[in-house]
């Protein structure tokens, strides 16, 4: 057993592990086997804990290692707007699909496809010739009945003389006054198809109703066309034009109160022209939340002045409710999800990271709004957070750029 033993302590001694160890080794020869017996114990213990120390000497090291490269960026103070971002579709302010009112041959076009037009401008023009007819028939038949009427009122006045002089009969005299005041009711009915074929007349004449832009032509001249029935243009208005999009119902009580305060300003952003956007204000909130999808319906005005929104298009809406004066910003890079909660690494004075838990407030673009858990000035790790822990040596490689600061 002791030989055994002893040449364990051989290799140890062999080892180089201390001049200790080899000194207790040559010791454990001498005496007899009870004394050797108790030096190999006092000797496997001082081996045991030589190694303890080195194997805890050797943690310590690779724990400290070398420290860890990070990029680092300021918490900020500063003022960010409060905004809904959504999308919407860009409408005319007016709409007019253009028919015929009356029947016939369409013979002339006035325009182009395209054009702009104004209110009263000539669009189409259809065969007059029956209109003129039926208004030159109607102009007879009111001047006959009028001569009529004219002698008529003559005789109901000569029987009236002659009622009172006794010389005809109250019968007589009462069938020239029915006479005469059947031809005035057909005197005056007889204006009023003189006025309908007049306004027949017109409506061979189409003119634009209000102010816009042609679209595509729907009937070539040639076309016999119905009353009311084809539809020959759509006019559409777009200076200003409308851009319509639906909000959550859960923000109505933050949009409300502020548009019965101001009104609220609006951009819209088109697609490929994100530098470039439309500014407008919102002008309605809907009376209703559509149950189907729990939203409601919002729309702005825009004067459209370089004709850049079209009706139809899709766009991206800024709907801006306040400012933030006074907003805790760090970069939303910083921001880390862990079984705690969301929370940062910050870098402390003696170049130490420690792991702080925040309350996020907001995000907007790529900047993150901290309601508490940090202090303007402070410096928060942006990238190289898996090599971090709490006590973790840092090394800043380089400094995210400060966020700017937004004028209110």
């Amino acid at each position: 057993m002791l030989n055994v033993f002893g040449s364990f302590l051989g290799l140890l001694a062999g080892s180089a592990l201390c001049r200790a160890c080899r000194q207790l080794v040559g010791v454990c020869g001498r005496g007899g086997p009870r004394q050797a017996g108790l030096r190999l114990t006092s000797l496997l213990a001082a081996v045991l804990l030589a190694g303890c120390s080195k194997e805890g000497d050797k943690k310590g090291a690779s724990r400290a290692g070398p420290p860890a490269a990070v990029t680092v960026a300021d918490v900020a103070k500063k003022a960010l707007p409060v905004e809904i971002r959504t999308f919407g579709t860009v409408e005319a302010s007016a709409t007019v699909a253009v028919r015929a009112q009356i029947g016939g041959l369409l013979t002339n076009l006035h325009f182009r496809e395209g054009q702009d037009v104004k209110q009263g401008d000539l669009l189409f023009s259809i065969d007059s010739r029956p209109a003129e007819a039926a208004l030159k028939q109607a102009e007879a038949n009111l001047a006959r009945d009028t001569v009529l009427q004219k002698n008529a009122e003559s005789e109901a006045g000569r029987q009236e003389e002659l009622l009172k002089k006794g010389l005809t009969s109250q019968d007589i005299r009462d069938q020239a006054r029915t006479a005469a005041d059947a031809l005035a009711a057909a005197v005056r009915a007889d204006q009023a198809g003189v006025d309908n074929a007049r306004l027949e007349l017109a409506y061979c004449s189409i003119q634009a109703p209000i102010n816009g832009r042609t679209g595509r032509l729907m009937a070539d001249p040639g076309n016999v066309v119905k009353a009311n029935d084809t539809v020959l243009l759509t006019l559409n208005r777009i200076k200003p034009v409308y851009v319509s999009f639906a909000v959550p119902q859960g923000q109505l009580p933050a949009i409300q109160p502020r548009m019965a305060a101001e009104a609220l300003p609006l951009r819209v952003f088109i697609p490929g022209g994100a530098d470039q956007p439309e500014t407008g204000a919102l002008t309605f909130v809907d009376n209703a939340v559509d149950p189907r999808t729990g939203t409601v319906l919002l729309r702005g005005a825009f004067t459209n002045d370089n004709l850049r929104l079209w009706p139809g298009q899709f766009v991206n809406v800024v709907l801006t409710l306040a400012v933030q004066t006074e907003a805790v910003v760090i970069p939303s890079a910083a921001v880390q999800a862990g079984q705690k909660g969301v929370h940062v690494f910050v870098v402390k004075a003696d170049m130490t990271a420690e792991s702080r838990p925040i309350t996020v407030q907001r995000t907007f673009d790529d900047e993150t709004v901290v309601a508490s858990g940090l202090a303007p000035g402070e410096r928060v790790v942006t990238d190289g957070q898996l090599r971090l822990g709490p006590g973790v040596t840092v090394e800043i490689k380089s400094a995210a750029p400060k966020p700017s600061v937004a004028p209110p």
